[in-house]
């Protein structure tokens, strides 16, 4: 009986998981039960050690510093109305082309993205900011959600991503030249994001209609509106110049970002100590949130590879026809259904150590898979039913949209997500140039 349940206790995990997770029981501590759970059945309190030194590992982990740095930083932005002034001097530039709008929250959620790395921060706040201006120019709704949510997630493909330093904490991979190669995936889904937008404008007149002459900003209204992203724009060179060139850790540049915030903030006179305190508790609050989700995910991972799920994963994968490429798509087969239910930090938890490795010995390069990681793991934000970004989308608009109409907004972007992780597969060098041009 014992060795029965043992056979199957992969399964059997990923399927007790997805029951709690349909019962509403929180990521964090569904993970959690799921670990401790099977740990005590199939090895008695003994198993303790093992979940105690594999949670240990995780949280003393020095890299993940970064992790509270990049929320305080994006919070403090949030206080300080950054990201409707970037909509702002955005749309001013683009409300005279068909899908400006569109175009606009695609652009400043990948600055936002650039500024803070989390995802939450660019849907929710151009939940607020853009949807209403689409709607009142009549844009077609689901081409102004979709937008919203493939804008905002942009955050986690544009470094300085939470889930790259995660995913950098547990591969090995190193952080500053999966933030280079990033940069390179990111210009790729803004390039085909915007291509989509314009194909559907200029296809149909009433689909995202351009401003009306009378409602356009003038040549000197699109200068001054500049000056509200020149702080910003400075700020990511000095983040990510100080990274890439190597003067900083991504720690230690998260931590340069914070305080760069805060002198935009006073400086500006938009921060104050009062605006600063209600930042450090909400991103306390975040921080812990993260931390329990990076404990639950490595209980469950020490025990399911204990009871054999990494090998398991691995001779599945190898049964795959096609050899290496047969691999490759069985991974993101894996991931992709993996995303359909799992929180992404948590999905980069369980699948990172089981997939990666597998992919690596097959003979690709880790970075340029960590890359492609990165691609399908945003696409887990808007993949239902548990896209995470839905629901962040969903608690901005509260009762104005349906959650159908929010589902079915994520189609299309799904859609060119998949294109641009085959794009990355067929050119591979789109994904990895600037990380060699900078290491040589």
């Amino acid at each position: 009986m014992m060795m029965f349940i043992f056979e199957y206790a992969p399964i059997a995990m990923f399927l007790l998981l997805l029951l709690l997770l349909f019962l509403g029981v929180p990521i964090a501590f569904s993970l959690a039960f799921v670990g401790v759970f099977f740990a005590l059945i199939m090895w008695g309190i003994d198993s303790t050690s093992l979940l105690t030194s594999a949670v240990w590992g995780v949280m003393n982990n020095f890299t993940l510093l970064a992790i509270p740095l990049f929320i305080l930083m994006s919070v403090l932005l949030e206080k300080t109305n950054i990201i409707a002034d970037l909509f702002d001097s955005v749309y001013k530039w683009s409300g005279g082309l068909r899908g400006g709008l569109a175009i606009a929250a695609i652009v400043v959620g990948a600055i936002i993205g650039a500024i803070s790395g989390v995802v939450a921060a660019g849907v929710i706040g151009l939940g607020l900011i853009a949807l209403p201006q689409m709607m009142k120019y009549k844009y077609n709704e689901n081409l102004s959600l979709g937008s919203i949510m493939a804008g905002g997630t942009l955050g986690q493909i544009i470094p300085p991503s939470l889930n790259m330093v995660v995913y950098g904490a547990i591969t090995g991979v190193s952080v500053s030249s999966l933030f280079a190669a990033g940069l390179g995936a990111g210009f790729l889904l803004i390039f085909l994001f915007i291509i989509y937008i314009l194909i559907r404008a200029y296809h149909r007149e009433d689909m995202a209609p351009a401003l009306a002459k009378e409602d356009r900003a003038t040549f000197k209204e699109k200068v001054e509106s500049l000056r509200s992203i020149a702080l910003p724009l400075l700020l990511i060179i000095i983040v990510l110049g100080s990274i890439f060139t190597g003067i900083a850790t991504p720690t230690e540049g998260a931590a340069v970002g914070v305080f760069g915030t805060i002198l935009i903030g006073f400086g500006t006179k938009r921060l104050d100590w009062k605006k600063t305190k209600e930042a450090i508790h909400e991103s306390t609050k975040m921080t812990g949130m993260v931390g329990w989700i990076l404990i639950g995910a490595a209980a469950f991972s020490a025990v399911f590879s204990g009871v054999g799920g990494n090998q398991f994963v691995s001779e599945m994968a190898q049964l795959a026809p096609g050899g290496k490429w047969g691999v490759l798509f069985f991974s993101l087969a894996f991931i992709i259904l993996l995303g359909m239910f799992l929180e992404t930090m948590a999905l980069i938890m369980l699948a990172a150590p089981i997939i990666s490795p597998i992919i690596v010995n097959a003979g690709f390069d880790p970075l340029w898979w960590a890359v492609v990681f990165m691609v399908v793991l945003q696409m887990a934000f808007l993949t239902p039913p548990f896209g995470f970004a839905i629901f962040y989308l969903k608690s901005a608009v509260g009762a104005k949209v349906g959650i159908d109409k929010i589902y079915r907004a994520t189609i299309p972007f799904i859609t060119i997500q998949l294109i641009a992780t085959i794009i990355l597969i067929l050119f591979p060098i789109l994904a990895v140039w600037l990380p060699n041009l900078l290491n040589k």
